[in-house]
């Protein structure tokens, strides 16, 4: 073969940032542009390519495709077929991938305070307010699986979830939840930054718990730490 061609045969070599830092070592695997939301997407379960772009708007094919082409390769995502009737290709995150959620769980409260009034260009998709109520429920004392219902549209939540690998939010009603959780978007913001505990939104007639047993008392009684 002729040194071009062994040369263009031979995989493209990530960028990197060249230094002998943790920081720079995590950076170098997810600091492009759209991994980490990608990343996002994929915390709540397996999803086609179709559906990932459809909820990444202002992403374009090529950039998607190549993003999860350097998380496969990162050994961040796997890519599999699921069996009929499906028979669709998906893609979901490896363990090491769903190390992420922290890590997206601290971005997620570090830039609340950045959102204020949406904005006329600002796309929403209801779960993304998955991470901020992950952190508000993170106190609480008894855990469960709490379907989330907004105008935007429904998701769920599993709080408390110790089971390493566990999906811990997923989209859509939740199947027999221990509680569902009423409320408006803004509503949602302000328990994502602390500004009110699940029983001061329910008391303010802002939100409401509907089910019984100890995980809705909790919510409605305010054993949720103010965080």
């Amino acid at each position: 073969m002729p040194r071009q061609q062994q040369q263009s045969a031979r995989p493209a070599r990530r960028r990197s940032y060249d230094q002998f830092c943790a920081t720079a070592r995590a950076l170098d695997s997810v600091g492009d542009r759209w991994t980490l939301l990608i990343v996002r997407e994929l915390l709540a379960g397996p999803r086609r390519y179709t559906d990932l772009h459809a909820d990444l708007p202002g992403v374009s094919t090529d950039v998607l495709a190549s993003r999860l082409r350097d998380m496969e390769q990162g050994g961040l995502a796997v890519r599999r077929r699921l069996p009929p009737p499906a028979a669709a290709a998906v893609y979901e995150l490896t363990e090491h991938g769903r190390g992420l959620l922290p890590v997206l769980t601290a971005l997620a409260a570090w830039g609340a305070p950045a959102l204020g009034e949406r904005r006329p260009t600002d796309a929403v998709r209801a779960h993304w307010f998955a991470l901020p109520l992950l952190r508000a429920l993170s106190g609480l004392t008894q855990g469960g699986l709490l379907e989330v219902r907004l105008p935007e549209g429904d998701f769920h939540i599993r709080a408390g979830a110790r089971t390493e690998g566990a999906e811990v939010y997923g989209y859509g009603p939740a199947d027999r939840p221990d509680a569902c959780l009423l409320l408006g978007t803004d509503v949602a913001l302000e328990l994502g930054r602390g500004e009110y505990t699940f029983a001061e939104a329910v008391r303010s007639g802002r939100a409401e718990v509907l089910g019984e047993g100890p995980f809705a008392d909790g919510l409605r009684g305010g054993r949720c730490a103010h965080t």
